[in-house]
């Protein structure tokens, strides 16, 4: 265990015992991991993302690109944290992450030594011989920083909602001065702060605000804000998101320290926002600035204020503006010794008595590898140079506005020269940004004369490190200039500027200013790159919340769920649903039980749980004329009491999903989908309603969960039927395929439909769900001696491809129009517009060597055709182009043979042509058959 050596004189917190690396420390309550390490010293506690290079603390907050580490152990692993945001707590455990075998001994160190063949973008010209594959494993295992945890996190996570008048994100004196304006004049106010406490940089900046103490002042506004009821005060709350409509998420921490869980993510709605974010200091671009111990200035004067702690004993402070000589005298006055302070510009104002100061001068060089321990500085002409001794560089290129939540929900910047930053221009109507992250004080508390880099002749040879953590130079930006990046989007890419998880807050504007130079340009001529949620990284916990497990996709559970098992269902997840994929009994594989129900479908009669079909009700005085905008079939000739086979377009002309459209009633309609499409569908007409036919009569409800549908399928499902108590004539007669009845069975309200997905006669009996489990019941105490089985949806995909129908997302992509599946002449044929049609008129649509289903039958045995298997004309011809594919294959029980369907070009045409099927390095030859191989004319559906 080490001594705090550079713990300041001040009240002593409560000592906390924690561990980094494997060792141990005693840090003090209040502390963050890095004020603790630093307390003894410890600087190098990072490597650099791509050459490994040592890296140490930066920055004193959220804007850290450097000191990631790991937290936890187990399913609490927290992984690529910053420790400048790491609340100390007994026993924390922390360790570096991306070094190999440990951080000192870092066997990918190695790539710093070959960096000169690795410059940006040189994974965009290599690895192309003599095969990526040869590389991959390599750089997939060099990918990424930290590493996952492999156990369940057992924490949970929560998601409140919350609405107010007023959101203030940030309490510095900005944010509480608004909070208080609003809070005063009645308003709903929600102020939000990152920090443990409230207060900004006043806990910890002693410069007065209005005329008294910074402590005094802070300390009259909690008062107020304390006898508020309509202010809300949420503290460890950092914004993450800022969307449409005012639409905030904020991550806070729950907890009263920073242990692993206790987190939540708010939804906030919020009337107006106003952004009081204040800025981030900027690093200057000097040669060799990457070492550690080399941080900004504002981070070391907050390390010495508010957590008494010195980063070294020997400073040098380097500058081009007027507020790194407060850091100079906040160190003199903890008795810190500033070895000098080199400052850029020639011409300045600013002292600082008894310390060296360096004008129009630049650190050209730093030596010290794990901690730097010396500077070298020469004035911009070259003439004078010195070489100081320091364990430490306090460095400050000026200020940043931070205005990522600003351009987030839509504000625009403008560069200001004198701020020499880009400060906000034009703000939505609801969101105001003030203070500093406004730009206001920038250029009275600076004064930044703008210095991008160091000129190369006074230092030729050295890297100028620009992002921290990706290690992009000076050099890197050159060169992306040089092959035509121009683009600040482009850069970013090809160098991965500002990609890192501080996403470029310290770095993004020394770097388009640097590509600007490169390209004749001014900083506010390149533009900024997008800033995109999330401001600052967040746990994947929070983002699920509670939906893990079970909860992160809930099965919805047939009416029937509760009969299944009693009948040895195999249940599996399909569309949402937890339905029964086969039945086994005693001795039966999967195979062989589908078999067994193919065969009662074929011969007697099966029963299935049909409910999760999708049931759109839609009625009004111009429910037909709304509908038939909808569906691609035409619905003005559809009658009372029947039913028609209808498919949904997209504006592309491309199936969307199919279904039948029953009419119960002169305005009763309903629309049938398929089971995965039911919301989507629903959705699609209630904004074509509100969008597209506001002024139609119609009324609209998803009745999906309202009605349990029982399907009985099969040569005996009417006499099954029959034996039931009706108050409608089931016989064929009366009740033909494609009709709906509506009545009672057992007393129970039924609306009963002849339709069928399997070829056999077949009655889809939509009760009520609460009583389709005990209709169920009944129909097995009817219908034993039948020879009734239940069948799952594995035998019912058997049935239907055996009859060729199609199955929206297996034979359909999105690419197919419905005259690619038999379907054009409905289309053709409806006069009035829908969905899609106009899209359906053009040439590349009708093309005669479009895909289009087909049958296909093995040649060569019994062994079903693999799907997704392509289709050549030569067995010899290596498949070059979308010739055609399987799309579904079984066995077929009824056939005795494989059966499968497919998408051939032209394929209508091309009956009795012998192709052949490739799949896993082999070729299978197979004829083109008809699609419909059972019952082809569909004779028996109208028995």
């Amino acid at each position: 265990m080490t001594l705090e050596d550079f713990r300041l004189p001040g009240p002593p917190g409560r000592p906390l015992t924690f561990t980094f690396n494997a060792r141990t420390y005693i840090g003090r309550e209040g502390d963050t991991l890095a004020s603790a390490l630093l307390a003894h010293g410890v600087h190098f506690v990072a490597r650099s993302f791509k050459y490994h290079r040592p890296r140490g603390f930066l920055a004193a907050g959220r804007e850290e690109p450097n000191a990631l580490v790991a937290l936890g152990s187990g399913g609490r692993v927290d992984t690529n944290t910053q420790a400048t945001c790491i609340e100390l707590f007994a026993g924390l455990e922390a360790r570096s992450i991306n070094a190999w075998p440990s951080l000192r001994f870092d066997g990918g160190a190695l790539l710093g030594r070959l960096g000169r063949f690795m410059p940006s973008g040189f994974y965009y010209k290599t690895f192309f011989w003599p095969s990526w594959h040869f590389f991959e494993r390599h750089i997939r295992r060099a990918a990424g920083l930290g590493v996952a945890p492999t156990q369940v996190d057992p924490d949970r996570y929560d998601r409140p909602n919350r609405h107010c008048d007023v959101l203030v994100v940030g309490s510095g004196p900005a944010g509480l001065a608004a909070a208080l304006e609003r809070g005063r004049a009645g308003a709903d106010v929600l102020l939000l702060e990152q920090e443990p406490e409230p207060g900004g940089t006043l806990r910890w900046d002693e410069r007065p605000v209005d005329g008294v103490a910074a402590s005094e002042w802070l300390g009259r506004i909690l008062a107020e804000l304390a006898t508020l009821p309509n202010v809300t005060l949420l503290t460890r709350t950092v914004v993450v998101s800022h969307l449409d409509h005012n639409l905030l998420l904020a991550v806070q921490q729950a907890g009263e320290h920073g242990e692993s869980g206790g987190q939540q993510l708010w939804h906030i709605r919020a009337g107006h926002v106003i952004l009081a974010t204040g800025a981030i200091e900027r690093p200057l671009v000097f040669p060799d600035n990457d070492r550690p111990g080399i941080m900004l200035a504002s981070a070391v004067r907050r390390y010495a204020l508010q957590y008494q702690v010195a980063v070294g004993s020997r400073i040098v402070v380097a500058t081009n503006n007027d507020d790194a000589y407060r850091t100079a005298q906040v160190l003199l006055a903890a008795g810190i010794q500033v070895a000098a302070i080199v400052d850029s510009r020639a011409h300045s104002d600013s002292v600082c008595q008894g310390v060296p100061i360096h004008r129009g001068a630049v650190i050209t060089r730093t030596r010290g590898r794990q901690r730097v321990h010396q500077v070298q500085v020469r004035t911009l002409d070259g003439a004078q140079h010195w070489r100081i001794d320091c364990d430490a560089v306090a460095m400050s290129g000026g200020w940043n506005p931070t205005v990522q939540l600003f351009c987030q929900r839509g504000g625009k910047l403008r560069y200001d020269t004198e701020a020499v930053a880009f400060v906000p221009a034009e703000c939505p109507p609801d969101v105001d940004i003030i203070g500093a992250a406004a730009g206001q004080g920038l250029v009275a508390s600076s004064r930044t004369m703008p210095l991008w880099e160091v000129a190369p002749q006074l230092a030729p040879s050295a890297k100028q490190w620009v992002d921290f953590h990706n290690d992009v130079t000076v050099a890197d930006i050159a060169l992306a200039a040089l092959e035509n990046f121009q683009s600040v989007e482009h850069l970013k890419r090809y160098t991965t500027l500002g990609m890192a998880p501080d996403q470029g807050k310290t770095s993004n504007l020394n770097g388009l200013a640097l590509l600007g130079e490169r390209t004749g340009r001014a900083p506010g001529e390149v533009g900024t790159t997008t800033f995109r949620p999330p401001f600052v990284p967040l746990r994947f916990g929070v983002v699920g919340g509670r939906d893990r497990g079970a909860l992160y996709h809930p099965s919805r559970r047939l009416p029937t769920d509760a009969l299944q098992t009693g009948h040895g269902a195999q249940m599996a997840d399909y569309g949402a649903w937890l339905r029964p994929a086969f039945y086994p009994a005693a001795g039966e594989d999967m195979a062989a039980a589908i078999h067994r129900e193919v065969t009662a479908v074929r011969r007697a009669v099966g029963i299935l749980d049909y409910s999760p079909l999708g049931k759109i009700q839609v009625v009004g005085a111009h429910a037909m004329t709304f509908l038939n905008q909808i569906v691609a079939t035409n619905l003005a000739t559809l009658k009372v009491g029947s039913a028609r086979y209808s498919l949904t377009l997209t504006e592309g002309g491309i199936i969307s999903d199919d279904g039948i459209v029953s009419r119960l009633g002169e305005d009763l309609y309903l629309l049938g989908t398929t089971s995965g499409a039911a919301e989507r569908m629903y959705f699609l007409l209630e904004e074509w309603h509100q969008r597209e036919a506001p002024s139609l009569s119609v009324r609209i409800t998803n009745v999906t969960g309202h009605w349990g549908v029982l399907m009985l399928s099969g040569p005996k499902a009417r006499e099954l039927l029959g034996r039931c108590s009706l108050d409608f004539d089931p016989s064929a007669a009366a009740f033909p395929h494609m009709s709906v009845r509506q009545g009672h069975i057992e007393g129970i309200p039924v609306r009963a439909s002849r339709v069928s997905f399997t070829g056999e006669v077949s009655f889809e009996l939509a009760v009520p769900a609460g009583y389709a489990a005990a209709l169920w019941r009944h129909f097995f105490a009817m219908g034993k001696d039948l020879g009734l089985a239940p069948i799952g949806i594995e035998a019912l995909d058997v049935l239907r491809i055996e009859k060729g129908f199609i199955h929206v997302g297996g034979e359909t992509d999105g690419s197919t129009v419905p005259d690619d599946v038999g379907y054009g002449a409905m289309c053709k044929n409806k006069k009035t517009d829908f969905i899609g049609r106009r899209t359906l008129a053009l040439p590349a649509l009708n093309g005669a060597e479009r895909l289009q289903l087909i049958g296909l039958k093995p040649l060569d045995g019994t062994t079903p055709l693999a799907v997704g298997a392509q289709l050549a004309p030569s067995p010899q011809r290596p498949v070059t182009r979308l010739y055609g594919h399987v799309t579904s294959s079984v066995w077929s029980p009824t056939l005795a043979a494989p059966v499968a369907l497919g998408m051939l070009a032209g394929g209508r045409q091309r009956g009795g042509e012998r192709l052949f099927a490739w799949s896993a390095g082999a070729f299978r030859p197979v004829e083109v058959v008809d699609p419909r191989r059972y019952d082809p004319e569909g004779a028996l559906l109208s028995g």
